[in-house]
């Protein structure tokens, strides 16, 4: 419902604003109440909504078929921080909560010698990321009144979810992941200016560095013994508004 809710959202902005955005005349947003505000100003903030779809990328030890992952998709929020270098580079702050939810569904060539039961073909990851990037965005020359881009750089996330803490691992049913992730980020997106604000939607995959996995106590578990690394992906479709 958020999501359709979003999508509903920037089709009224896209309506309302067909004027503003195809006149060849530029526009000053005023972002600022009482002061008018521009792509010259040092600092800029906003803030985003989106929606995202996150995936895991598993290395294996032996060639057993792969752990499938069912997507669905998340909701995000957050603020954003842009410091102006020049006229094409800008530094961005965006931290933001991101809620997220995965399942892992396993084969059951991964449980060969072992009792097991339905329940444990499927582990559910439940993630609520504080999520931090920092991030460098190269503009083109601004189109009249469109300017698109490309971002790129890394980030930290915390997964208030992880449970890396808990005694109890697979065995109890409990899959656990590290507390704090690492990433790095690409994506591209385009500026709109309007009267009033600066909407930005933007289309960003995110990918994780380092290995998430917490393995269960029993070296020979059939939930976490094949895995050599478990690493983060994911999808963000954001708007931004400034």
């Amino acid at each position: 419902m958020r999501h359709f809710f979003i999508l509903i959202t920037f089709f009224f902005i896209s309506y309302h604003s067909q004027g503003q955005l195809f006149t060849k005349k530029k526009v000053q947003y005023d972002a600022n109440q009482g002061r008018r505000s521009t792509d010259n100003d040092l600092l800029r903030w906003g803030y985003f909504l989106g929606f995202n779809s996150y995936d895991f990328n598993f290395d294996y030890n032996q060639d057993l078929r792969d752990i499938y992952v069912k997507r669905s998709p998340g909701f995000s929020v957050g603020l954003i921080g842009n410091l102006r270098i020049n006229n094409y580079i800008d530094l961005r702050l965006e931290p933001g909560l991101i809620i997220t939810t995965r399942e892992l569904h396993y084969s059951t060539s991964y449980f060969v010698g072992t009792s097991y039961n339905n329940s444990d073909l499927i582990r559910e990851v439940k993630s609520t990321y504080i999520h931090i990037p920092l991030l460098v965005k190269f503009s083109t020359k601004r189109i009249n009144n469109f300017k698109p881009f490309i971002v790129g750089g890394v980030s930290t996330a915390l997964n208030l979810s992880s449970n890396e803490n808990n005694p109890n691992d697979n065995s109890n049913g409990q899959f656990r992941s590290k507390k704090n992730t690492l990433f790095y980020e690409m994506g591209f997106g385009i500026d709109f200016y309007l009267y009033n604000f600066k909407f930005t939607p933007t289309i960003r995959g995110v990918f994780g560095i380092n290995d998430e996995l917490v393995r269960d106590k029993d070296p020979a578990s059939p939930w976490t013994s094949n895995i050599t690394s478990m690493k983060t992906r994911g999808v963000f479709v954001n708007f931004t508004f400034q």
